[in-house]
């Protein structure tokens, strides 16, 4: 029997956010590379830290990555 054609991954997608063992995705935060002098330590460190996606948005990138 004849299927569909499959979707195509979405290449810039897949390279920024990653797929966790439980489901959600990570991504790195932005801002922590260069010119941080004006930030505070703590927003430094924070940003050391992967995010997580929202619920509604993770439905929505699945479907591509």
């Amino acid at each position: 029997m004849a299927k569909g054609p499959k979707q195509k991954t979405h290449k810039a997608s897949s390279k920024v956010f990653r797929k966790r063992a439980n489901g959600t995705l990570a991504y790195k935060k932005s801002g922590g590379n260069h010119m941080t002098n004006k930030d505070s330590a703590k927003a430094i460190r924070k940003r050391r830290k992967q995010g997580t996606l929202s619920k509604g948005d993770t439905d929505r990138i699945k479907s591509v990555i």
